[in-house]
């Protein structure tokens, strides 16, 4: 690999602090960082609110940003006790400009927008794929990783070179995070904490309690080059629900009878789980072979499964590489990760003026 080029950003000559808001799409989020001297970087508060439909449905977007309006003004002022500073100790506010649903964006910029004017502290926009990179790096460690960004609205692998963060792989159509969620509706589950957690779970304990294990359903798998192809693996999944094998229900005597040929909702979590992590992984590994890269960074909402995390980790090894990962904290969408990439580019001497 080519040397890498010196950091333009030197240390502070004395604290920053940033307000990062989060919107983009169900969860709503305020954080604060504060950036040291030393080098250090401070996580000083983190507040969440999540908007959660029933099962089987979604979250439409005007009702999405009526929730993040009705909770935007507690979330903030949580995040700023939690923070023991005042609006006035700010250098900037950071906000996410996109991508994500619009109207969702519109209501938390117009929160940004507000707070810039009333307290007058200059705004910064902030792409919300960065946000997830530049967080998971610093929470992580990790110096200069093919970076997997895997959430409910975006599927990518992606390399930082010459300034600038490169997309060397994508989906074709639908995110795997959109991929799992649906799923997760046709079958019932909980959107509660979120539909695609539910779907771990389930691919991780639905073998277990002295049943038969889980079985391993063939579904599509389709990689070209460094892209993938998930909306054929996630219409085959629906299509296998309406198979005479499938029981949404089984009896304890079916879970126990190895002989039967009959699949469950936990047959087919994980089986969609083991498929879709493996082009994953295969992807992830194309593009650490043509960078010469050792490290892989997971972000994105995703990257909290464990068993993505593992398999990810196992092709890491055979490689003689690392995998890196955060928790829920930082992996789902959050606003410490909004000031964090905020601070950095307001340091950088980036602004986003009102009109933009």
């Amino acid at each position: 690999m080519p040397l890498r080029q010196p950091d333009p950003l030197k240390n502070p000559e004395r604290p920053y602090l940033a307000l990062g808001l989060e919107g983009s799409a169900n969860k709503l989020g305020a954080g604060v960082i504060q950036h040291l001297p030393s080098g250090d970087v401070k996580v000083l508060s983190n507040v969440r609110h999540t908007y959660i439909t029933p099962p089987g449905e979604g979250f439409l977007p005007r009702d999405t940003a009526l929730h993040h309006r009705q909770w935007a003004l507690k979330v903030i002022k949580d995040a700023m006790e939690q923070a023991q500073i005042k609006m006035q100790d700010l250098d900037c506010i950071c906000y996410t400009k996109g991508p994500g649903m619009g109207a969702p964006l519109q209501s938390v910029a117009v929160v940004a927008r507000t707070l810039s004017l009333l307290y007058k502290k200059p705004l910064v926009g902030v792409n919300h794929c960065v946000g997830h990179i530049e967080m998971g790096r610093q929470i992580t460690g990790a110096s200069n990783p093919i970076v997997l960004y895997v959430s409910g609205g975006n599927t990518q692998v992606i390399a930082y070179s010459q300034q600038r963060y490169r997309i060397f792989g994508e989906t074709l159509d639908i995110a795997v995070g959109n991929c799992l969620d649906r799923f997760a509706r046709v079958i019932g589950l909980s959107n509660d904490p979120s539909p695609g957690y539910n779907i771990e779970l389930m691919a991780r304990n639905g073998g277990k309690g002295g049943h038969r294990p889980l079985r391993l359903v063939s579904l599509p798998y389709a990689t070209k080059g460094m892209d993938v192809n998930l909306s054929g693996i996630l219409t085959a999944a629906e299509t296998l629900t309406q198979d005479p094998r499938f029981r949404a229900n089984p009896t304890e005597e079916e879970l126990c009878d190895n002989s039967l040929d009959i699949f469950t909702p936990a047959d087919l979590c994980y089986s969609l789980q083991e498929t879709v992590f493996a082009m994953l992984v295969e992807i992830t590994e194309r593009a650490m072979a043509h960078v010469g890269s050792k490290e892989v960074l997971i972000v994105g909402g995703v990257g909290c499964n464990e068993r993505l995390q593992e398999m990810m980790g196992i092709m890491a090894e055979e490689r003689g590489g690392s995998v890196f990962a955060t928790d829920e904290r930082f992996c789902i969408d959050n606003g410490i990760m909004i000031a964090q990439a905020g601070l950095l580019s307001y340091r950088m001497g980036f602004r986003t003026s009102l009109e933009d």
